[in-house]
């Protein structure tokens, strides 16, 4: 990604952002006992891995903080700590949250701790998203590409066949409203911008570049118009549910079968089974439609990375941890054996060991993993994070909420963008939209 690392310095630089570079707070060794990493995370499953780490690791171990999911948890908590010059020496963020970090200079560039041998062991589309200008910020763990989580019992009652195509999907969805004036096919989520940004990148769509030293902004481009302008019709005509993901209207309505389908990253099929217990064997999966078949793409929702932090004193000792956790078949049966999560490995070579951990009842027994592995090989490179997601987002879903009765999904786009940009350039970036 050109530019990026330099746009990324030089605003940090500008808005007297860069910390000083302070020990952490992780103990010091004992003479001769182990060193001791600290790590804060959120994700499900993490304790097992840490114990499986203790349990065959002498000389590292590892301290985990289990830190509150959500931006105003892990990452609020994360912010505080590095300007406070107690940060773990390990993170995990989300994929969307690092440019921020990347840019305040809490998190330590770490390109000359990863070697080729680590680098063609993950997916080229995960360190896409961690690497600014040839400068690695963050290790990937997964990459989710989106999938299609549908009621197999629901559509075969109503005789609609699972769309393969987004044409398809809208006629099925007017043809499940006219079968069952109580169903709708789906929901749009009124509370996810990274849902709607993993749509518009199948379509094509670029939010954030960073061309000409800048960062350029550009929320209604031709392929995040087309997606919005698809579901604002499916929500004008109430072919769709439209409501906030995870909220008790959309738990009820899973639960209940008034909606036959979810969309979202392969990481949910452990969500959802969780959501909604008593839907073993009436779930499946299938591909997300697509807009054109003959050039399938696939966007992705979701996935973490592991960062070490700016002021670690154990970087090399951090740096070992990261690598095993996301490179080392142990790591991931360890995080399978809590039953909670489905995730799908930045390393191609674990998927093996996560589809025989994975339990495939509630699945009826389908291969998950195998339809993972191919549509994660249809997620494109190139789609750039912007330096504030946080806001962002929050200006986004700020106009999705109100759609059914005041603005349109591509109003809230553009007002969003609009509103985006004097954030921006307070923080000394330099900012262009189109």
């Amino acid at each position: 990604m050109p530019h990026r690392s330099r746009v990324l310095a030089c605003a940090a630089t500008a808005a007297a952002l860069t910390l000083s570079a302070c020990s952490s707070a992780a103990p010091a060794p004992a003479d001769g006992g182990p060193t001791v990493v600290t790590f804060w995370s959120s994700l499900r499953g993490t304790q097992p891995v840490v114990d499986a780490f203790n349990a065959t690791h002498t000389e590292i171990q590892v301290d985990l903080e289990v830190t509150p999911t959500g931006t105003g948890g892990t990452n609020a908590k994360l912010s505080n700590a590095t300007r406070a010059g107690n940060a773990p020496d390990v993170a995990t963020l989300e994929y969307n949250a690092l440019p921020a970090f990347a840019l305040d200079s809490a998190v330590l560039d770490v390109t000359d701790r990863v070697d080729e041998e680590f680098r063609t062991a993950l997916l080229p589309q995960a360190w896409d998203q961690t690497t600014f200008d040839g400068r690695v910020y963050a290790i990937p763990l997964d990459i989710e590409p989106m999938v299609l989580f549908y009621r197999r019992d629901l559509l075969e009652q109503h005789g609609i066949a699972v769309p393969t195509t987004w044409a398809e999907f809208e006629q099925a969805a007017r043809d499940l409203k006219a079968a069952a004036p109580d169903v709708r096919l789906t929901t749009f989520f009124t509370n996810s911008a990274p849902h709607l940004a993993g749509l518009a990148d199948q379509a094509g769509g670029r939010w954030f570049s960073t061309e000409g030293g800048r960062w350029n902004l550009d929320f209604t481009d031709p392929g995040t118009t087309r997606v919005a302008g698809y579901w604002q019709r499916l929500a004008d005509e109430d072919l769709v549910q439209v409501a906030p993901g995870s909220s008790q209207q959309w738990n009820a309505a899973i639960n209940n079968g008034s909606v036959a389908t979810y969309i979202d990253g392969a990481w949910a099929a452990a969500a959802l089974m969780r959501s909604a217990p008593d839907g073993a064997g009436t779930w499946a999966v299938a591909p997300l439609p697509q807009w054109d078949p003959a050039q399938p793409r696939v966007g992705v929702k979701g996935g973490s990375v592991f960062t070490v932090g700016s002021g670690s004193a154990h970087p090399d000792e951090a740096m070992e941890f990261i690598r095993w956790m996301v490179t080392d078949p142990a790591a991931f049966q360890a995080r399978l054996s809590s039953g909670a999560s489905s995730q799908y490995p930045a390393a191609p070579g674990l998927v093996g060991v996560a589809d025989e951990g994975f339990d495939r009842s509630y699945f009826g027994g389908q291969d998950i993993y195998a339809l993972f592995r191919e549509e994660a090989a249809k997620v494109p490179e190139g789609w750039v994070w912007g330096p504030r997601m946080t806001a962002t987002n929050q200006l986004i879903q700020e106009g999705l909420a109100r759609i059914r009765y005041d603005g349109t999904v591509v109003e809230s786009l553009a007002q969003a963008q609009e509103e985006s940009l004097p954030d921006m350039r307070a923080l000394g970036l330099a900012v262009a939209s189109r």
